[in-house]
């Protein structure tokens, strides 16, 4: 199923625009000449152009250290192709693993391996207008464990042929390479993969004005852990500090409001696991310098096998210990922001689950068994389309996760003053189903606001769909002020209707409460603090 999948996805992409031209753009960066390639994109009629691993950083980076910038330099880069996924982490079981694999990495990049700090622009063949095209910098998901801007499926060139948007897509360290949990690291020292992350945008500030791009007009947007990302840059900036963009969309994810809390003690321990599984702990001038020796698939291996989580840490430089206490003193930079969940994410997390009450005891370690209860009770099976246990279990997972608290973070952010829209996304169709009874799950929307659906099957309801999204998001890169076409939260015009419900038939304007009226059960169980 995969296999085939994979075939028609492939199929796809080089019918819209992998139809390579005999033309070779290039544009000059900084003393050195950048070489891309034309491209084709059939439904629009037009080429693009696509800069396909572009070194944004010295690479490979020294293992566990900062990335370092590229000192100004005369050569030529072949940026024609894409460049390895950085080192991933798929967890065992082997079930489970597989399962992860079929649903966030079908079809994979070319590969993994620590050289990998490099991002691909694309962009529109025609004149730049005046200052520049508007910007739009895409942060991959995958929990902060995986993910590649090399799958085929954030290819940007539609972005740049529908949208007039020059679109930029990274790569960024995740898991232990990005977030080593060593005790010998200063504390700066942890979060590398947010820091690789800021030097990609420093790289965008300084360079794509040569691309036809507008430093001044970057939008940053992501998925999952790429909204993570982007929560975190959004208040690591304080009000008098200007960041290196001036738009966010967040889908699928935030980080000031998590349903269970993250122990730093955690990464400690896994360090040390990691450590003693690749027997440095024993060494008696440094573990770190141990490990740092060890072959990447090594590592690799044992933390998959063992399930060894790094999450990122407050060093109050890319993570502060609460953000949402940050949000609220005001103390952020005011960009416009625009956020949204999809009615089904937990399809994919609860796969296997059919145990209502051992899912909320692990959901909510810190509820009481009343609170755990009543949150049963919210969530009838046999009721409200709610037919199994795992039914239930995934759409708690749906609420709690994604939508409950992606609803405080929209809000508290309006609360601010700061212009913050809200959609919620309703919306599934077979051929972007990726497992059995997907529904709306999460990341189904990422290969329609891309415009890289497969076209097997395709419907013109789903073809519609997926010009409207791109369109939406692109008209909120153009222009964040005005908003992406529905009201601010707050600032609705009908009845309090802020909400934009985006279903198969375009976008209608709604009350939160009519999504939301569960979200109450959960006020108090977030946690805060990093």
């Amino acid at each position: 199923m995969g296999f085939r999948r994979s075939v028609f996805f492939l199929a796809f992409l080089a019918s819209l625009c992998d139809q390579v031209l005999a033309e070779q753009p290039s544009v000059r960066l900084q003393g050195s000449e950048v070489r891309g390639v034309a491209a084709q994109v059939v439904g629009a009629g037009v080429s693009v152009h696509q800069y396909l691993g572009i070194p944004y950083a010295i690479t490979p980076p020294e293992r566990f250290s900062p990335p370092r910038a590229i000192r100004q330099q005369t050569w030529v880069v072949n940026a024609d192709t894409l460049k390895p996924a950085c080192m991933q982490q798929f967890n065992y079981p082997e079930s489970s693993r597989n399962f992860a694999l079929q649903v966030f990495n079908n079809p994979a990049p070319p590969g993994e391996s620590e050289d990998c700090l490099y991002l691909n622009v694309y962009t529109p063949t025609t004149p730049a207008p005046a200052g520049g095209w508007p910007v739009m910098f895409w942060l991959y998901g995958g929990s902060l464990q995986f993910g590649t801007g090399s799958l085929p499926g954030y290819n940007g060139s539609a972005f740049a042929a529908y949208e007039n948007i020059v679109l930029v897509t990274i790569n960024y360290r995740t898991n232990v390479f990005g977030f080593p949990g060593s005790p010998e690291l200063p504390d700066n020292g942890h979060n590398l993969g947010f820091l690789d992350q800021r030097t990609a945008l420093d790289w965008v500030q300084r360079n794509i004005k040569a691309f036809g791009g507008d430093p001044e007009k970057v939008t940053v947007f992501g998925e999952s852990a790429g909204a993570f990302s982007t929560d975190a840059l959004l208040t690591s900036f304080g009000k008098d500090q200007k960041p290196p963009f001036r738009a966010a969309i967040l889908q699928s994810g935030q980080y000031s409001y998590r349903s269970a809390p993250r122990n730093i003690s955690t990464n400690f321990a896994n360090w040390d696991k990691l450590a003693s599984a690749l027997n440095c702990t024993s060494n008696s001038n440094s573990t770190l310098a141990c490990v740092k020796a060890a072959p990447a698939t090594t590592i690799k291996d044992i933390i998959e096998r063992g399930a060894l989580v790094f999450s990122p840490m407050p060093d109050n430089i890319t993570l502060f210990p609460n953000p949402a206490a940050k949000r609220l003193s005001g103390d952020i930079y005011p960009i416009p922001v625009m956020s949204g969940s999809n009615a089904q994410e937990g399809r994919v997390f609860a796969q296997g689950m059919t145990n209502v009450s051992a899912a909320l005891l692990t959901s909510f370690p810190v509820a009481t068994a009343e609170q755990r209860q009543a949150i049963a009770d919210a969530y009838p099976v046999g009721q409200d389309g709610l037919d199994t246990p795992f039914d239930a279990i995934a759409q708690i997972m749906t609420e709690n996760r994604f939508q409950c608290s992606q609803a405080q973070f929209a809000n508290d952010t309006a609360s601010m003053g700061i212009p913050s829209y809200r959609y919620y996304f309703n919306a599934s169709f077979p051929n972007l189903e990726k497992f059995p009874a997907a529904g709306v799950y999460h990341s189904i929307e990422i290969d329609l606001v891309f415009r890289n659906y497969e076209s097997a099957n395709v419907t013109s309801q789903e073809v519609f769909l997926s010009d409207f999204l791109q369109s939406t998001w692109a008209s909120f890169a153009r222009n964040p002020a005005a908003g992406p076409g529905w009201s601010a939260l707050g600032k609705a015009v009908e009845g309090g209707k802020d909400l934009a419900v985006i279903g198969p038939e375009g976008v209608r304007m709604g009350r939160q409460e009519e999504v939301d009226g569960r979200c109450g059960l959960f006020d108090g169980l977030y946690n805060l603090s990093v």
